[in-house]
C-alpha cells in the first residue's frame, strides 16, 4: 500500500483551532474565567446533568474522566493546565451550549474540542473517548448544542465586529459574495448559525466539470487533499503510524467491501470557512446510504508525540468516527461502484443525508447528497481496483505546504481508465 499524509495538525491548519497554542490557551483562560464568574449555583443543562449522573453511577466512566484530567498529555508541552476537576469540565462544556463560533485566527471555531484538547491526548482520554457510554453522553451534549445553533438566538455572531462573520476579514475568508444571502438583512437572511454554516452557492458559482463525460470524477466537497492510498486492504491496522485504511471498518461491514479490496482511497479535509455540503462525484444510481454511529473526540494514540494533535488521526477517524456511507453504482461501467464517506470530526453533531438519497434513485454528477451540520469534517472517496487513470495535480496532497489550496467542489478530481 502507498500513501501520503499531511504532517501537520489538521485542526489548526483548517482553522478549527487557533494556529498558535498561546492563542488557544488565552481563549481557554477567558472561557474559564467567564464560567467561574457565574459561580457553581447555576443549573446545568439537562444533557450535562445526565452526563454527571452517568459519571457518578459508573465507576469505570468516573475513573476515565478523573484520570484524563489528572494526566499530562505526553505529545506536547502544555504551559498551563486548564482542567482541574470533572465538575469544572462539565461547567466549561455547559457554557458552550449557548455559544456560537466566532470568526478570527485567535478564536476557537470548535469550542468543545478546545476544552477537551488536553484530555484527548492523555492515555485515559484515548480510552474514555472510545467508550460507547461516554460517546452516547457526548452525542446528547452535541445534539443540545446543535439545537441552539439551529435557533435564531445563535445568529448574534453574524455581525460586523472584529470577531463577527460580517467583518471585512470574514467576508474575504468565506467569499460571501459567492453565496446566497441578503446583503440588506441584519443577519444576511440566515435563520440561524447552522443556516449560515450550511449556506449554498449562488447559481453558476461551481459549474460541474465535464458534465457529459462520465469518465471525469469530480470533487465531492470543497476540501484540501489529505491522503491518497492504493492497494487498500480489507482489514488493516488503521490505528498504526503508517495510517493504512481498513475497508471492513471504514464501510461498517457493508456487503460491498470485497469490491474495493486492492482499490484506491482519496481523503480530503474541510476548513472552517469552507462550503459544507456534499455533491455526487459521479452520475449513477444510489445503492445504499446510511449513517454509521461512532466516536466524537477519539484520536489515534499510536503516534507518540503527535497523538494530541491529530497529525495522523484523520485516517483513523475514517474508521471510528460518526460518518455517512453512500454507495453509488456509476453509469460508467469502468468506474462501477463508488463509496463516498463523509466523516464528522471534533464538534460535528450530525452528517445529514439528503431526502432524495434513497436506494434506486439516480443522481447526476454534481447533485447534492447531504451536508455536515456543524464542525470539523473530512471525507473519503473509495474506488475499485483499476478504476483511476490519474488524479489531477490539484488533488495531490501537499504535506509540507501549509497554504495548499482546497479542491473546489464539482471541479475535476480524477479521470477513469478507458473501457
Amino acid at each position: 500500500m502507498t500513501s501520503a499524509h499531511q504532517g501537520v495538525d489538521v485542526r489548526r491548519r483548517a482553522g478549527w483551532l487557533p494556529a498558535d497554542q498561546e492563542d488557544l490557551e488565552a481563549w481557554l483562560t477567558d472561557h474559564r474565567e467567564r464560567v467561574e464568574a457565574k459561580g457553581t449555583r447555576a443549573p446545568l443543562h439537562p444533557a450535562l446533568l445526565r452526563f454527571r449522573e452517568l459519571i457518578e453511577r459508573d465507576a469505570v466512566v468516573r475513573m476515565y474522566l478523573e484520570r484524563m484530567i489528572a494526566e499530562v498529555p505526553p505529545g506536547k508541552q502544555y504551559r498551563k493546565r486548564h482542567l482541574h476537576s470533572v465538575d469544572q469540565l462539565l461547567r466549561l462544556v455547559d457554557a458552550v451550549l449557548t455559544m456560537a463560533p466566532e470568526f478570527g485566527d485567535a478564536n476557537v471555531t470548535t469550542p468543545l474540542g478546545a476544552i477537551l484538547d488536553w484530555a484527548m491526548g492523555t492515555p485515559s482520554g484515548f480510552a474514555a473517548f472510545r467508550d460507547p457510554r461516554i460517546n452516547a453522553a457526548l452525542r446528547d451534549i452535541l445534539d443540545a448544542w446543535s439545537q441552539f445553533l439551529c435557533s435564531p438566538e445563535s445568529r448574534y455572531v453574524l455581525n460586523d465586529s472584529d470577531t463577527g462573520w460580517k467583518c471585512t476579514a470574514a467576508r474575504r475568508a468565506i467569499g460571501i459574495e459567492q453565496f446566497r444571502h441578503d446583503p440588506g438583512d441584519e443577519h444576511w437572511g440566515f435563520a440561524s448559525w447552522n443556516d449560515f454554516f450550511t449556506r449554498r452557492f449562488r447559481d453558476g458559482q461551481r459549474p460541474v466539470a465535464a458534465p457529459d463525460d462520465d469518465k471525469v470524477i469530480v470533487s465531492a466537497c470543497e476540501a484540501t487533499p489529505y491522503n491518497i492510498a492504493t492497494d487498500v486492504q480489507r482489514r488493516d491496522q488503521f490505528w498504526a503510524k503508517n495510517e493504512p485504511y481498513s475497508l471492513q471498518d471504514m464501510l461498517a461491514d457493508d456487503d460491498s467491501v470485497e469490491q474495493f479490496v486492492g482499490g484506491t482511497v482519496y481523503q480530503a479535509f474541510l476548513s472552517a470557512t469552507d462550503y459544507h455540503r456534499w455533491h455526487s462525484p459521479v452520475s449513477g444510481a444510489i445503492v445504499r446510504a446510511f449513517v454509521q454511529p461512532g466516536t466524537y473526540y477519539s484520536e489515534a494514540d499510536s503516534q507518540g508525540a503527535d497523538a494530541v494533535e491529530p497529525t495522523y488521526s484523520q485516517g483513523y477517524l475514517a474508521h471510528v468516527a460518526t460518518r455517512a456511507v453512500i454507495l453509488i453504482e456509476a453509469d460508467d461501467p469502468v468506474i462501477g461502484l463508488v463509496a463516498f464517506v463523509p466523516i464528522g470530526m471534533s464538534d460535528v453533531s450530525s452528517c445529514l443525508l439528503g431526502p432524495h438519497v434513497q436506494p434506486g434513485a439516480h443522481v447526476t454528477k454534481g447533485d447534492e447528497l447531504g451536508y455536515f451540520q456543524f464542525g470539523g469534517s473530512t471525507y473519503c472517496l473509495i474506488f475499485r481496483p483499476g478504476v483511476i487513470a490519474y488524479f489531477v495535480l490539484a488533488a495531490l496532497p501537499q504535506p509540507h505546504n501549509p497554504d495548499a489550496a482546497a479542491v473546489q467542489v464539482c471541479t475535476e478530481l480524477a479521470t477513469a481508465h478507458p473501457a
